[in-house]
């Protein structure tokens, strides 16, 4: 294997089209047995043989996710296998996957690498301050844990355990309506900054009553999902036939046996469901759906600015609009009334194509000014992402596939 493996790495070391090194790569080795070949994918050996082609992948597209999932960034080559090793392929490109061709997805992370520092020098830099204030309160750190549904597919505490960790480094949780822990739940278990994420349910009843069950916890903020009127189309939920939760087969039999941990987990807790819908006519996820069948079955495709009006009703604390992706649009949800705009393609999981929400700062900033704060929620990887946005204007940066990788590691007894 390593010599078929050094004259593939030979004869493509220049080639740049991810697809097609993918495609070789999954012809040169469909014949080896799969489990000598993880081992192998996952070894030293092979890290360095790709590392000297500078080859990268279009992670699970021609090989498993679950296998390998590599990336190249110019002479740098980001290995996460370790997270692909930890959970089943499925669950894994639920997680990490986006929409289509999977373009939006990477330049989110591109459009904050391209950017350099200016540094100045000699600014007597002793005393640092990074605390700030969002909608009126003091955090510690410009950093929003963005909502993620389901997430307990990670790891059995879920929500909780992200809503603790966001209390603890005193920066705001914002907790899906489609998550796995109850409005009630996560404010029993964490006295952090508390936000709500909702979306435009058909139901307007059931929606009223989710935003009077979050002011009774004392939420406080709504932050409105506005680029979900159709689901993105994400083909590698698609390819596998992904539902939620996991259905139990033959192929998730053996993907179980193959990553233990996270089966024993899945198993030996309560089943997962919507909690915020259980016993609801809508139905709350117990059984097996299409995440895209559901939410295109349940959420208003007729979601307007004027439905805007009727959350601001019914809401009386602050409202942040998530999703938005043009300069126009921002201007529209200041002149609105709303308190904040998350600009967000959604971590590249609906509209494949759309503008990284980095390049949108400045001419947001220039034109909605102090009328509202601006939330870049996309590509934030580390702090010095973080200056980034703030420098371009930024109040704060939103994440969320990185608290879930993190949960990976997490146990019950302890969500540090």
């Amino acid at each position: 294997i390593d010599a078929t493996l050094r004259e593939v790495v030979a004869e493509l070391a220049e080639t740049k089209n991810a697809r097609l090194v993918g495609k070789h790569f999954h012809r040169v080795l469909t014949g080896f047995n799969l489990h000598t070949l993880r081992a192998r994918l996952l070894s030293n050996a092979l890290a360095i043989h790709l590392e000297q082609g500078c080859l990268g992948f279009a992670t699970g597209r021609h090989l498993p996710a679950s296998v390998f999932a590599l990336r190249c960034r110019g002479r740098q080559l980001v290995i996460h296998t370790q997270r692909g090793r930890l959970l089943p392929g499925g669950v894994f490109d639920y997680i990490d996957g986006g929409a289509e061709d999977e373009i939006t997805l990477r330049r989110n992370s591109e459009a904050v690498e391209r950017l350099e520092f200016r540094p100045g020098v000699l600014r007597n830099v002793a005393d640092v301050e990074i605390s700030t204030t969002l909608l009126g309160k003091p955090m510690a750190f410009p950093l929003v844990l963005a909502p993620t549904g389901f997430t307990r597919i990670a790891r059995s505490p879920g929500e909780l355990a992200v809503a603790r960790a966001a209390e603890r480094a005193g920066v705001p949780y914002t907790l899906s309506t489609l998550s796995t822990r109850s409005i009630e739940e996560v404010a029993g278990a964490a006295g952090g900054r508390l936000w709500f994420q909702v979306y435009a349910w058909r139901d307007r009843g059931l929606l009223k009553a989710m935003l009077e069950r979050a002011a009774a916890c004392r939420y406080e903020a709504i932050m409105i999902t506005v680029d979900t009127a159709v689901l993105g189309r994400r083909e590698r939920d698609i390819r596998r036939g992904f539902t939620l939760p996991p259905k139990l087969g033959l192929d998730t039999l053996l993907s179980g046996a193959l990553h233990p941990g996270w089966t024993w987990d899945f198993i030996r807790h309560e089943p997962i469901a919507f909690a915020n819908v259980v016993g609801q006519s809508v139905g709350d996820g117990s059984a097996a759906v299409r995440l895209a069948d559901y939410i295109n079955g349940q959420f208003a495709p007729g979601l307007s600015w004027r439905d805007i009006e009727w959350f601001q009703e019914h809401w009386s604390g602050p409202i942040i609009l998530k999703g938005i992706q043009t300069v126009e649009d921002a201007r529209l949800a200041a002149e609105a009334g709303v308190d904040a705009i998350a600009l967000s393609n959604h971590g590249g999981r609906q509209l494949d194509g759309a503008p990284p929400p980095l390049e949108l700062v400045a001419p947001v900033a220039d034109v909605v000014g102090d009328r509202l704060e601006i939330i870049c929620d996309g590509g934030i990887r580390r702090g010095s992402d973080i200056v980034k946005a703030l420098a371009l204007g930024a109040r704060a940066c939103m994440a969320g596939r990185a608290y879930l990788y993190c949960l990976l590691y997490t146990s019950a007894a302890a969500d540090e």
